[in-house]
């Protein structure tokens, strides 16, 4: 269980390490044109649908090559 904490640890901090990274090359995930926003008087409703589906493609397609070479 110990190693199970410690394996999601790093990943969750190599994705935030990741995203940081983003920011930084001006990467505009999270601006696609398939982001919506709706701001309203008091509220504001985010919803990153375009980046949402590039990242599953792409995290599926990592995790499929490395279940073929395994």
């Amino acid at each position: 269980m110990g190693k199970l904490l410690i394996m999601v640890g790093g990943v969750i901090v190599l994705v935030g390490v990741l995203a940081l990274l983003a920011g930084r090359f001006n990467l505009p995930l999270g601006r696609l044109p398939g982001d919506f926003t709706y701001r309203g008087k008091n509220t504001v409703i985010y919803f990153p649908l375009a980046t949402s589906l590039l990242l599953s493609v792409v995290i599926s397609a990592i995790l499929y090559l490395i279940s073929r070479f395994r």
